[in-house]
């Protein structure tokens, strides 16, 4: 019998959505971005980050949502997905995604390598522990404003893993509570 989270990532959930384009200030780069309708984000396994595989009018893309701080999810859509979808800032787009059954490896921070590569028993927990564990305490580092704040989550992460931690303390993956998290601001 199946889990309900091995039943979320069999299904393929279908919608259509809005494409933004983020503010100025925004990340740099030409990017668009979209927000899962409600209904569609509640059927992923998770409100906070999730791997999908799908398509958008048709054009397949493999990315990882992020939560939008409202109980729902963004997709960040890059220009060469776009041009070749056809769709633009402000086009209604078709999506069809399907939660990957693993999480992909997450890219770590250089700094945050550095921290490890001097902290021996971290390194073994961080080692031991699932790359969605890995992907948490990224983004649990990468989700404070301030450098010095990032700067002091990568100590404080590096002495909770040496202690055995394998998840980070109270951290909210949605952004809703703590409201941490949101979708960038748009243009439009």
């Amino acid at each position: 019998m199946k889990t309900s989270v091995e039943k979320k990532t069999d299904m393929s959930i279908r919608f259509r959505a809005i494409l933004f384009r983020p503010v100025a200030n925004a990340k740099v780069g030409p990017w668009l971005f979209l927000t899962l309708p409600k209904e569609a984000s509640a059927k992923l396994p998770s409100r906070g980050m999730v791997s999908v595989k799908g398509s958008i009018n048709g054009i397949a893309f493999q990315a990882t949502l992020e939560p939008d701080g409202q109980k729902s999810h963004c997709l960040e859509v890059n220009r060469k997905i776009s041009a070749t979808a056809g769709a633009n800032a402000g086009d209604v787009v078709t999506l069809e995604i399907t939660p990957l059954a693993e999480e992909p490896e997450p890219t770590i921070p250089p700094e945050l390598r550095k921290a490890l590569a001097a902290a021996p028993q971290a390194k073994t927990v961080w080692r031991d522990i699932t790359p969605l564990a890995r992907r948490d305490w990224i983004h649990w580092i990468a989700s404070a404003k301030q450098e010095e704040t990032r700067t002091r989550r990568i100590g404080n992460a590096c002495s909770m893993l040496a202690s055995g931690k394998r998840r980070p303390c109270c951290f909210d993956r949605s952004g809703f509570y703590s409201k941490s998290l949101n979708a960038p601001k748009t243009s439009l």
